[in-house]
């Protein structure tokens, strides 16, 4: 099998959650000729799979394989790689005793990556206060990520979250801490090692020749020359004049409130963003189902849908599969373009 032709590896996600709702609906989906998928395969406990099935009344063979044997066997029922630990998955009841499954998932695809058994990592959501509780460290998904890597493939990797639709592609400079904190924790440096990560991620997995980047201002306006804070004078200037240095095309810091209608997203391929709202307010408001989230900086590739666990949908059937199909569609499309 070439590389270009190893399916995708998805996980199952918090199985108390939509991910195994929406996999199922849309695998479902892509056999009834609705819509068309990249070839995959889920890392998840099959039985419990059956039963979710049933109670979502979709009528889909789970069909237990190999990651080699998954390409030919996608089109005749959903491929599972079966995990070691089992869980109970009861729909919107999140349980503890599941976290070591949801762990094993993340573990073993990174794994299956690192030895060519797959050509990209795609997960379903996980809920990470459940992880904590069974003695999880990291404070997501993204960090996690970025040790599997150094144990998987070595070296040190400087994970990014970018968030992608074909509307709008945006990254975080700090995601999960609280807004009072951001102004200590941006600095010109960081800002400068996403902005490479991100130039070059886009040039080596989007096929994108000379990224345009452009980064929005902390403060109203960018600071209206130092009269509303001095940060995007004394950090953010600075540090898109050392990657402009580097001949990447930054430009910036402009005003958040004007950087993301039509007109204004013409001039960028990205928008490298301060705090966690100002990047995800705007793309979930114009790629509410849609977005992807995106990790930057690994030696792997990695896509998920950009929502939630969702337990209040999980087993009703209402949970939509739209950010999940685009997920594994721009895994496939990153990773042939990688190759």
């Amino acid at each position: 099998m070439t590389g270009k032709s190893k399916p995708l590896c998805l996980t199952q996600g918090d199985p108390s959650g939509i991910g195994p709702d929406i996999t199922l609906a849309l695998y479902a989906a892509m056999r009834a000729g609705e819509v068309a998928t990249e070839p995959f395969f889920l890392l998840a406990d099959p039985d419990f799979l059956r039963r979710r099935a049933k109670i979502l009344l979709i009528d889909v063979e789970i069909i237990e394989t190999t990651p080699e044997q998954a390409g030919a066997a996608f089109l005749a029922g959903l491929p599972v790689a079966a995990l070691r630990a089992q869980v109970a998955g009861a729909p919107g009841r999140p349980d503890q005793g599941d976290a070591l499954a949801t762990i094993e998932a993340i573990s073993s695809a990174v794994e299956l990556v690192a030895h060519g058994r797959a050509s990209a990592v795609v997960t379903n959501p996980i809920a990470k206060s459940v992880l904590y509780q069974a003695g999880f460290t990291h404070p997501g998904h993204t960090e996690f990520l970025g040790e599997l890597a150094a144990r998987h493939f070595g070296g040190v990797s400087r994970p990014v979250m970018l968030l992608w639709s074909s509307e709008l592609a945006v990254v975080p400079a700090t995601i999960h801490v609280p807004l009072a904190r951001v102004p200590s924790l941006l600095n010109a440096d960081d800002l400068v090692e996403i902005g490479g990560v991100v130039a070059e991620a886009f040039m080596r997995d989007f096929g994108v020749s000379a990224p345009r980047l452009v980064f929005a201002g902390l403060n109203p306006h960018a600071g209206e020359n130092g009269a509303i804070g001095r940060e995007d004078i004394e950090i953010v200037a600075p540090a898109v004049a050392r990657l402009a240095a580097r001949g990447i095309d930054a430009r910036g810091p402009f005003s958040a409130d004007t950087l993301f209608h039509a007109e204004a997203r013409k001039i960028y391929d990205v928008a490298i963003c301060m705090y966690h709202d100002q990047a995800l307010i705007p793309i979930k408001t114009l790629a509410f189902d849609s977005g992807v989230n995106v990790t930057l900086g690994l030696p792997f590739i990695r896509t998920s849908p950009d929502h939630g666990t969702a337990f209040d949908l999980a087993g009703t059937g209402r949970a939509s599969a739209k950010s999940l199909a685009e997920a594994l569609s721009l895994a496939g499309r990153m990773a042939r373009v990688r190759t």
